[in-house]
């Protein structure tokens, strides 16, 4: 377990020495994260952020998937920025949508893009505008699971369905053993957790299930869990912890939350099974297609790639911010921290934390578009 955890963070390393054209990634924490100024001598890069006016606080809500990454940039911003404070609360991409469209937060992130309902609610508080999605980051959605003295776990979608639908409930099931013939698999309870929050994390990890294996998985997709069995737990941190602490136990996550943990490597179909890292998200998600209209950047992933290398279960969080009308007092500091985001030295942070940039032609969509907010 511990040379796997060394083989990702390798991974995510090497994958910055060579992102920019090609990278794509995701991850969070679920503690609100602000910031209140600082020491502009703690970041190398806070003399190249453009502050532009940014002022005063900034309220927004959402993914948890990115709230690693959050932290990391409110630091680097606020240092460089002194007297902007920005608190971002990672209460799940549900929580960010309603608290977006009902006008108390600035900008939302969301692991999936709005739905036409929504676009349509947000109309109400962008005054002439409407809600847009901005990806900025993306990655791996690991599968992590607690199974002492099993350390190179494999599993197939069909398996993960019947797992996380209560139809495999023990560790030594024939299917799982089938796909492990080496390793020694206990007669132990499968213990499934699923986020009891609406998640983008869990639409995009169903979206993966009912792509690869409808037969297996008929449940509905979207942020809200449906399938039966399995326990709950709110946050990326929350399942994190119950996998940590509880023998049996798997659940789904970005590979942030999974530093800690084993993780399965996904049978695609591909000559080898393949780890989750931000070297094979990328190669998942580099053919992913923009799929919105206008200046919505929403894109189209292809949860079904059977290619080498090439990691499926993948999820793009988005910032989702009004395109006009937003509000006065808060849109110098959007645009600033967006437009850092967004920035070169912004996405290079994503490796840091287990998330990699976005690719070259999407992020400089993304920095036209946020230049051009009203």
């Amino acid at each position: 377990m511990k040379l796997q955890r060394m083989n990702r963070r390798a991974l995510a390393l090497g994958a910055l020495a060579v992102s920019g054209a090609l990278a794509l990634t995701a991850c969070g924490s679920d503690d609100t994260g602000t910031g209140n100024g600082g020491d502009a001598t703690s970041s190398a890069q806070a003399g190249n952020i453009k502050c532009d006016n940014a002022k005063g606080q900034l309220l927004a809500d959402g993914s948890s998937a990115q709230k690693n990454a959050m932290d990391a940039w409110v630091k680097q911003f606020t240092a460089a920025c002194q007297g902007v404070q920005i608190n971002y609360k990672g209460g799940g991409s549900g929580a960010g949508v309603t608290a977006f469209t009902q006008g108390t937060v600035a900008f939302a992130g969301s692991d999936s893009a709005l739905k036409p309902e929504e676009v349509t609610a947000s109309k109400k508080v962008c005054g002439g505008g409407q809600g847009i999605d901005l990806p900025m980051v993306g990655g791996p959605i690991a599968v992590a699971y607690n199974v002492e003295g099993v350390d190179n776990l494999v599993l197939d979608a069909p398996t993960l369905a019947k797992i996380f639908s209560d139809k495999i409930k023990n560790w030594n099931d024939p299917a799982i053993a089938k796909l492990n013939p080496e390793a020694k698999l206990p007669d132990l309870k499968i213990q499934a957790f699923h986020r009891s929050d609406e998640s983008g994390t869990t639409d995009n990890f169903t979206k993966y299930l009912i792509a690869t294996t409808p037969d297996n998985w008929k449940y509905e997709g979207g942020k809200a869990w449906t399938a039966p069995g399995g326990q709950s737990a709110s946050g990326s941190s929350g399942v994190a912890q119950q996998v940590k602490q509880t023998a049996g136990a798997i659940s789904y996550m970005e590979l942030s939350y999974a530093k800690d943990a084993s993780v399965v490597a996904i049978d695609t179909g591909a000559s080898e099974p393949v780890q989750a890292s931000v070297e094979t998200a990328t190669t998942a998600i580099a053919d992913a297609k923009v799929v919105g209209t206008g200046k919505d950047l929403s894109l189209e992933l292809n949860y079904g790639t059977k290619a080498d290398g090439a990691y499926p279960i993948t999820l793009v969080t988005y910032e989702i911010v009004c395109d006009k009308g937003n509000k006065a007092e808060t849109l110098p500091t959007v645009k600033a921290f967006l437009g850092y985001m967004a920035s070169e030295d912004g996405q290079k942070i994503l490796a840091e934390n287990d998330y990699a940039p976005m690719p070259d032609d999407i992020i400089t969509k993304v920095r036209e578009t946020v230049a051009g907010l009203s």
